[in-house]
C-alpha cells in the first residue's frame, strides 16, 4: 500500500518515511498543500498523513477539498492538544488525529488500524440489500436511492449497511462505534453523530426531518424503513 506524508518539517517527514517503509509500505512525501493536492491528483494514495499547520495552506483545508475529492483515509498531525482541533478534523472527514510529539510506534499501529478499518475488501459479500428506494449492494460496496448511486465513505457505507441490517432496533453510540469502527478505534463517540448527519444528507428527502435514520434522545440511533 501507499501512503503520502505531509508535513513541512523535514525530520518528521523523514522519520516517519522510514518507519512506514520498514512496515513494507511505499511512501510519498509532500511539504505543502500543492504538493500534496498534485500527488494525490495523479498517483493517488492508500492513506494520507497529513498535518495541520502547512505554510501555504491548513492541513483542514486540505482535509475538505481531498473529502469533496474522494475516500482516501486520512490521519491528521497537530503540534497543538487543543481538543477543538481534533474534533474539527474528525467532523471535516479526518479518519484519526494524532497529537504531536507521538510515539512511532503508536503512530504505525493508527495507520494499520485505519487501513484496515478502511478497506472496502473486508466487506464480506452477502445479498443486496433493499429500504423502500434504497439500495445497498455489498459485493459492490454501492448504495443508491431511486437507482441513483450515492458516493459514500467506508465508514458510512458500513455504518449504513448495519442499522438498515437492524431495523427498529436501537443502538447507543458507544456499541455502533464497536460494530462498525472497531474496538481498536481511535475515536470518540461524537464520530458516530457526525456520520449520522452526513448519511441524512445524502439519503433522507429533508435531513432536518430525517424518516429513516432516527435518533432516540438519550439512547441513540435507529433505521426506520
Amino acid at each position: 500500500m501507499k501512503i503520502l506524508v505531509v508535513d513541512d518539517e523535514q525530520p518528521i517527514v523523514e522519520a516517519v518515511a522510514y518507519s512506514l517503509k520498514k512496515e513494507g509500505y511505499t511512501v510519498q512525501t509532500a511539504t505543502d498543500a500543492e504538493q500534496c493536492l498534485e500527488l494525490v491528483r495523479t498517483d493517488p494514495p492508500d492513506l494520507v498523513i497529513l498535518d495541520v499547520m502547512l505554510p501555504s495552506a491548513s492541513g483542514f483545508d486540505i482535509c475538505r477539498i481531498l473529502r469533496k475529492q474522494g475516500n482516501i483515509p486520512i490521519i491528521m498531525l497537530t503540534a497543538r492538544a487543543d481538543e477543538t482541533d481534533r474534533v474539527v478534523g474528525l467532523e471535516i472527514g479526518a479518519d484519526d488525529y494524532v497529537i504531536k510529539p507521538f510515539n512511532m510506534r503508536e503512530l504505525m499501529a493508527r495507520v494499520k488500524t485505519v487501513l484496515r478499518r478502511t478497506s472496502p475488501q473486508e466487506v464480506v459479500a452477502t445479498p443486496v440489500l433493499h429500504a423502500g428506494n434504497l439500495t445497498i449492494d455489498p459485493a459492490r460496496y454501492e448504495v443508491s436511492v431511486d437507482g441513483k448511486q450515492l458516493s459514500l465513505s467506508p465508514k458510512e457505507f458500513e455504518l449504513l449497511r448495519f442499522l438498515v441490517t437492524h431495523p427498529g432496533q436501537v443502538f447507543a453510540r458507544s456499541i455502533l462505534l464497536d460494530r462498525v469502527w472497531g474496538a481498536e478505534a481511535y475515536v470518540e463517540e461524537r464520530t458516530v453523530d457526525v456520520h449520522i448527519r452526513w448519511l441524512r444528507e445524502k439519503i433522507e428527502v429533508s435531513p432536518s426531518q430525517p424518516v429513516r435514520l432516527l435518533t432516540v434522545r438519550g439512547v441513540g440511533y435507529k433505521f426506520h424503513g
